[in-house]
């Protein structure tokens, strides 16, 4: 059995002149080196070929299909437009394999990579037809089949195959996570309507201190007359709490804040939850 010396460090004891600290002390050991692991050499080698494989097939399709166009259009256009054909099919490919434990999610992209595929070989064949040689464009054009080839069968390698019943019970678990997902955006929703609406109603609902009374007839001055000086009619929070009942609030905190509004300073929960209740058994 293979083995490996691994560098460590302890801790001892060191006494010196009757006093005794923990000091560190290096030392070796070794331990066992597990086999090597032939299935993840092979994998790694193929993930390199497949890249390479797939880089000529882009830059083969690339230059053929831009050959082909830049006969109507710029150059530059016809070459962006061309790296699009295989890109495509490997953008699909990468779609699938993300989806590949979701049968019914990866059906899509799968059929439109290989859709991809053949219009991508068409116009490659299709350059090779116009430069008079169709042997030459068949032949670029199973380059990119190929390279798709390739890559479709080492995403498989990496695939673990699912039984019906694990299948379904995958589904389950990633239908509840994905549910928990979506009630992210519904909550936010929720909370902003909620938000609104209760904005409104204390707009609508808070009472505006009494204004100056219309301008008297100017009279002259009456011995009689007592000033009476404008006060401002306080509403108590046990009566503020009960209108903003009577309107239709329900929820505390918007009472709260409604009736301190008409209150004029703030009422605390408690007070409101008290009162709250005292209606709801009235009720």
């Amino acid at each position: 059995m293979r083995t490996r010396t691994i560098a460590k460090t302890r801790s001892v004891p060191v006494t010196i002149d009757g006093r005794t600290v923990l000091v560190e002390e290096p030392y070796v050991v070794r331990v066992p080196v597990p086999p090597r692991d032939w299935d993840r050499a092979v994998r790694t080698g193929l993930l390199a070929v497949a890249g390479i494989v797939g880089t000529a097939a882009v830059t083969w399709s690339t230059v053929s299909i831009g050959a082909l166009l830049q006969t109507d259009v710029p150059a530059a256009a016809a070459y962006a437009a061309a790296a699009t054909f295989d890109l495509l099919w490997i953008g699909c490919m990468a779609l699938e394999w993300l989806a590949r434990y979701d049968p019914a999610r990866a059906t899509a992209p799968r059929r439109a990579g290989w859709v991809a595929l053949v219009v991508a070989m068409l116009a490659i064949t299709a350059h090779g037809n116009m430069a008079g040689s169709l042997a030459i464009g068949l032949i670029g054009s199973s380059v990119s089949a190929g390279a798709k080839t390739l890559w479709w069968l080492t995403l498989r390698s990496f695939t673990n195959r699912l039984t019906s019943r694990t299948q379904q019970w995958v589904d389950a678990l990633r239908a509840e996570s994905e549910g928990q997902l979506a009630l992210i955006p519904v909550r936010r929703e929720l909370a902003r309507a909620r938000g609104t609406v209760a904005a409104e109603e204390a707009a609508l609902l808070a009472r505006p201190d009494a204004g100056p009374d219309p301008d008297p007839e100017e009279e002259g001055p009456d011995a009689d007359v007592v000033p009476i000086h404008q006060t401002r009619i306080v509403v108590s929070a046990k009566d503020a709490v009960r209108d903003a009942w009577d309107v239709g609030l329900r929820d505390e905190e918007t009472i709260r804040r409604v009736a301190s509004t008409a209150h004029g300073s703030p009422i605390s929960e408690a007070t409101v939850a008290r009162y709250v209740r005292a209606l709801k058994v009235g009720a």
